[in-house]
């Protein structure tokens, strides 16, 4: 069923989000996946794997069309903006193998990106570089368990050097930032290997994977303040 008929499994924040910000449009036309043939990794066209077909197209059920605006705080020299980008979620035509599994190509962020957006077919959302998938998040809840809590800081003050890109780390964790998190409650909900989340009521923290194929993937931070202080 669909994520905006049925949200179970979400939070409060993120049920409150989505009726707030979503639009739902209809799925255009495209080929089921389980009448595709996909290149394998030596690149031979095979019939589209079961856990492919599973995937992908419980992707087009629950998520197809959807659609919201995720607002962004942010600072660029001495002005705060609110950042709004839109997230569309339609899937794209490339499948490809990748060293344990598959991916599937969806449309993502409405920007111009290095990067394109993919799904996992073990639930998993991520990115490519041009390289490999790359971890961002461990399922696509987690995504937009994120993108609802982002938003719902867009009224708060960037206290931190925070980029306009995901893909652009820009910090790294000193002894300072240590005492800020120690002091935090991890948001489970959000947080996965790759991309972590920690609040209060008065400051929020994300430490996140640059989407880059350097290794070891170098860490971004943002950092916001109600009171515009710490």
């Amino acid at each position: 069923m669909h994520v905006l008929d049925d949200p179970d499994g979400f939070s409060p924040r993120a049920r409150s989000f989505l009726r707030r910000a979503q639009v739902r449009q209809p799925e255009r036309s495209r080929v089921p996946t389980d009448f595709r043939s996909v290149p394998d990794r030596t690149g031979r066209l095979i019939p589209a794997p079961l856990e492919l077909v599973v995937r992908r197209e419980g992707f087009a059920a629950r998520f197809g069309g959807l659609r919201y605006d995720v607002r962004r705080s942010v600072r660029l020299a001495d002005e705060r903006i609110v950042s709004v980008r839109r997230w569309q979620f339609d899937l794209l035509e490339t499948v490809r193998a990748e060293h344990a599994g598959w991916s599937f190509a969806w449309h993502g962020e409405h920007v111009s990106s290095p990067v394109s957006y993919l799904g996992h077919t073990d639930g998993r959302f991520g990115v490519s570089a041009g390289g490999p998938f790359l971890e961002a998040c461990p399922s696509l809840n987690h995504l937009i368990e994120g993108h609802a809590l982002m938003d719902e800081l867009a009224d708060w003050e960037p206290v931190a050097p925070t980029s306009l890109e995901a893909w652009t780390p820009n910090g790294g964790v000193n002894e300072h930032l240590r005492e800020l998190l120690a002091g935090l409650s991890p948001v489970i909900e959000a947080s996965g290997p790759c991309d972590r989340w920690w609040r209060s009521e008065l400051l929020a923290i994300r430490l996140f994977d640059g989407w880059t194929d350097a290794r070891p993937r170098p860490t971004g931070v943002m950092i916001w303040s109600r009171s515009g202080r710490i």
